[in-house]
């Protein structure tokens, strides 16, 4: 047994009281309110595990806490960041609860995370949208849905037009689709930039070699592997599903922006309108990625309901649920508009596509999904200091 200094003064507001971070109602609410209590409880727990050293070789966050000891604001950012979730370090901790010191290094990784989120959202009025995502993405979701059939409803058909365009015109859509992603792009520009400036040591320029490594770091997942057995994806047993599926999402990802970009070449340049044939390169791509995307975030759906949930909180994941749902209702809903596009239901099944597709778009900077660049910033941030 050893004696653990006692951690520096709370993160953000030095007079106000310290308090557990774990409380009989820390599923019901995390702790997202400006007091420094995520930061409090973030310092003790890793001062510890700086301590301890025995979970050095699990993934990239016990070494990069080492390299920084004072645990600044900035420190637990990057940090949270730089955690994947593997869980190795719960499960093989011996100071994880019952015992006294409660080490739980996902879960308040995770708390720091979210709260790293919320602080970052530009505009910051727009932050009770991520603190209530779930209700966020049904209320948006079912708005734009009812946009689009209201719009449908309205406008007369265009005889002179085929496929999708009879309902809608193609300029009607690429202004519905762009307005929204515009903000997201530049809120999430925002966003991350002032991450950046916040977490980015001055020690090393960046350097094209440091992105490509960072870059492999993203498509290998290398900290999903934990020490190398795997992940505790359920409990303490070891697995890569987790880890598998992620991938597959990114590639069913890849895939519908392959897509997208191949249908955009076919009607600007070569002048063709869609809807394309079945054995068309973006129809094809298309398909195989939306099947992907059904595929993967159903596995993660279940994966997600039968993990443990000591390692995280109620509301992490229910903003994971409220994304792999969102992301799961872009693919059935494109899937199901391919096959009924020659049917009496094509502008029910355009409607229900296209509000789900806006509501994405509109919630890249207020959801699960904002944390993607935070997390490829880190591990930039890793090797720059590696």
């Amino acid at each position: 047994m050893f004696k653990v200094k006692s951690p520096p003064p709370p993160l953000f507001q030095r007079g106000e009281k310290e308090k557990p971070l774990f409380t009989d109602k820390e599923h019901e609410k995390p702790p997202f309110e400006k007091g420094g209590l995520g930061g409090f409880e973030a310092r003790r727990v890793l001062n510890i595990c700086n301590v301890c050293g025995y979970c050095n070789g699990f993934c990239d966050v016990f070494d990069a806490a080492q390299r920084r000891p004072a645990l600044t604001a900035a420190d637990l950012a990057h940090l949270a960041h730089l955690c994947h979730g593997c869980r190795n370090c719960l499960y093989s901790c011996q100071y994880a609860p019952p015992h006294e010191f409660a080490i739980n290094v996902p879960r308040t990784l995770t708390q720091m995370r979210q709260h790293s989120d919320a602080a970052h959202i530009w505009p910051p009025a727009f932050a009770s949208a991520f603190h209530h995502s779930a209700m966020t993405t049904l209320l948006l979701t079912s708005g734009t849905t009812a946009l689009l059939l209201g719009l449908i409803w309205l406008l007369q058909p265009n005889p002179h037009a085929s496929g999708f365009y009879r309902v809608l015109s193609l300029p009607l859509m690429v202004w519905l689709a762009v307005i929204p992603l515009s903000w997201s792009a530049l809120a999430l520009a925002i966003g991350w930039r002032r991450y950046w400036r916040f977490t980015r040591p001055n020690a090393a320029p960046v350097t094209p070699r440091m992105l490509w490594l960072a870059l492999q770091d993203v498509v290998l997942m290398r900290n999903l592997r934990g020490g190398g057995h795997g992940c505790n994806d359920i409990d303490e047993r070891f697995s890569h599903l987790r880890r598998r599926l992620h991938q597959g999402l990114l590639a069913g990802l890849g895939l519908s922006f392959a897509a997208t970009l191949t249908a955009m070449f076919y009607h600007h340049v070569l002048g063709w309108s869609a809807p394309y044939p079945i054995v068309s390169i973006p129809v094809l791509l298309g398909t195989s990625g939306g099947i992907a995307i059904a595929f993967v975030t159903t596995g993660l759906l279940a994966l997600q309901w039968r993990s443990d949930l000591t390692p995280t909180t109620r509301s992490a994941r229910t903003a994971n649920s409220a994304v792999l749902l969102l992301l799961w209702a872009v693919a059935a809903s494109g899937l199901a508009l391919l096959i009924g596009r020659e049917s009496a239901a094509m502008a029910l099944l355009l409607a229900l596509h296209l509000g789900v597709v806006i509501a994405l778009f509109a919630l890249l900077p207020y959801s699960k999904l904002v944390h993607a660049g935070y997390r490829i910033i880190a591990l930039v941030i890793e090797r720059i200091e590696r």
